[in-house]
């Protein structure tokens, strides 16, 4: 039979499979830019989960860009739409999404 599940049981074991897991972000570039921010963390498992949640966060707003470049294409005529599918990420569809998550960008006037 198998022991009692307490509630923090869940946790230690997602915080278990963290020293297996190779996130996206390499450690050493969490570890650097949570340096700078003022926190060092001498238990990679606390890094990783940094870099976890790091890369939700950039896939949420790629993914909300893209469903502002999904409704931008549909809006337009069907003679306008290329016949290749396609999707190109403009500022036009980033700063939108970004603003969602409080990130205010502004493009220069003129490139040069």
């Amino acid at each position: 039979e198998a022991p009692p599940r307490t509630a923090g049981t869940p946790l230690s074991d997602f915080v278990m499979q963290l020293e297996d897991h190779t996130p996206t972000i390499p450690d050493s570039v969490t570890a650097y830019y949570l340096n700078r921010a003022g926190f060092e963390a001498t238990d990679p498992r606390v890094t990783r989960l940094a870099a976890l949640a790091a890369q939700k966060f950039v896939s949420d707003i790629a993914n909300d860009a893209l469903q502002n470049c999904k409704m931008k294409a549909s809006g337009q005529s069907v003679k306008k739409q290329p016949k290749d599918k396609r999707l190109t990420l403009t500022m036009d569809d980033l700063a939108p999404a970004l603003a969602e998550y409080g990130i205010n960008v502004k493009k220069p006037q003129y490139f040069t």
